[in-house]
């Protein structure tokens, strides 16, 4: 028996696999893009199927659409929601620019499935596509996905990461450090002053997404082919935007203006542009974590992080920051998507963006990256690191940066000569301000307190 069927669309005759649930189209994109390995993620499939579900809805309300068709493609929709059929969407991210290929794919596996539960032809076009056109159905289903990756995940993570860091911070609030600029020493801060200034950053993110996202509620869908309309009823789009809305637990609203959405792709190019400042905040922060563990004998030593697996094939008992070093991957990998999906923005001609693909693939896979590193990062490397007291005390007494706080008594140019001479001798900071100053002991154990500096002031 043959493994294939003879399937067919405006083009002609197609062989598809007997056991595939898509259709001509679908095999076309699979037979055109062998390129690469990366097809759209379930997320963004979902976000598709979403959308086809809320356009049955709306067609139904509108008489457009039969009772029966309507139910089946909703129930098909409902089915591949739920997880089924994951093995139905293989067509290539780099395909055409339109994402086109994915639309047809998803009409198509709605189509054969709906058809088989209504007991008559659902079509690909006619029904499941009804109202709509890949140029606004694309352009909506990565506001939708990204909005959902957002509210579900990355928001998530950023709030225990923060609450993590705070809860750290508040630990370790009264523990002195040497303060380092330049990575060269500096005035001492205490672990709850570095630890809260992560902690800000993060917030600084999440707030930045969350006034960011309201731009995600606004679709395109509703805006068909080129921005009109045109073969989409005048009600359809606030009325499939209150269907979807229904359907995701997201306010989605139509887009005052079809035109922007469909033809470029700035909200999305913005929305990366914030991921990556998020990106930065983290490498910062796993970056200082690295420098903090570092050692442990011959490096700064001031933390441990816990240890997690063997750090070498070849030499024994050595362990690494594996979660820092993990999240500074991701970050990096961040970055790169944030310069395609920039790239990819630039690429709207007239009335269409022909990079959509690209652009909800990176952006995507940007969230899913940031939300997994934010989760590990507090969990494995924040929550469980301790902190080598004795290493910090040894560091604090010999630090002969302590001298600033005696330049409003005795000047910056006799303070650096002090200064100086403690770093040659390898003496402690207060024992060459004894010899060099008219100070007594006590004045200077007072002045040159590493706990009273880390509070500022005269």
């Amino acid at each position: 028996m043959s493994e294939f069927r003879t399937e067919h669309d405006s083009m002609g005759d197609v062989q598809v696999p007997k056991t595939a649930l898509y259709g001509a189209q679908t095999q076309r994109a699979l037979d055109n893009f062998a390129i690469s390995s990366l097809t759209l993620p379930p997320r963004f499939i979902h976000a598709v199927v979403h959308i086809k579900k809320a356009a049955a809805l709306t067609n139904r309300e509108l008489g457009l659409l039969d009772e029966d068709i309507a139910w089946a493609i909703c129930t098909a929709c409902d089915s591949i929601v739920a997880g089924h059929y994951v093995d139905q969407f293989p067509v290539d991210v780099f395909q055409t620019g339109s994402g086109t290929s994915t639309n047809m794919n998803v009409n198509e596996v709605i189509a054969h499935i709906a058809s088989e539960l209504a007991g008559q032809k659902v079509h690909a076009n006619d029904h499941v596509n009804m109202s709509q056109s890949s140029n606004d159905t694309i352009p909506s289903a990565i506001h939708v996905s990204a909005a959902l990756a957002l509210k579900q995940q990355l928001f998530p993570a950023l709030e225990e990461l923060h609450t993590c860091l705070l809860g750290k911070g508040e630990a370790l609030a009264n523990v002195v450090k040497t303060g380092r600029t330049h990575l060269m020493d500096a005035m001492p801060v205490t672990f709850g002053q570095e630890i809260n200034g992560w902690a800000s950053q993060i917030e600084s993110n999440y707030v930045r997404l969350q006034m960011a996202l309201p731009q995600l509620l606004c679709l395109a869908q509703g805006g068909t082919a080129v921005g009109t309309g045109i073969n989409a009823h005048a009600e359809f789009a606030e009325k499939f935007a209150g269907h979807l809305s229904e359907t995701t637990g997201l306010l989605f609203t139509p887009a005052d203006n079809f035109f922007a959405l469909m033809s470029a792709q700035d909200t999305s190019v913005a929305i990366s542009g914030q991921l990556k400042t998020l990106a930065v905040s983290l490498m910062k922060i796993a970056n200082d974590l690295r420098w903090m563990n570092s050692g442990p004998l011959a490096g700064l030593a001031e933390i441990s992080l816990k240890p997690l697996q063997p750090g070498s094939s070849i030499m024994p008992g050595k362990v690494n920051p594996v979660i820092p070093e993990a999240v500074t991957m991701v970050c990096a990998q961040v970055m790169g998507n944030d310069v395609s999906i920039g790239i990819a923005g630039q690429s709207g001609n007239f009335q269409l963006n022909v990079m959509l693909p690209l652009i909800a693939y990176n952006l995507l896979q940007s969230i899913e990256l940031l939300s997994n590193a934010s989760n590990e990062l507090a969990d494995k490397t924040i929550s469980t690191f301790t902190v080598n007291h004795a290493n910090l005390k040894k560091t604090l007494a010999q630090n002969p940066i302590l001298v600033t706080a005696l330049n409003p008594i005795i000047g910056y140019e006799k303070a650096a000569v002090i200064a100086k001479k403690a770093y040659k001798d390898g003496r402690a900071i207060i024992d060459v301000a004894l010899e060099e100053t008219d100070l007594s002991r006590d004045e200077l154990e007072q002045l040159l307190n590493p706990e009273k500096l880390t509070r500022g002031g005269l």
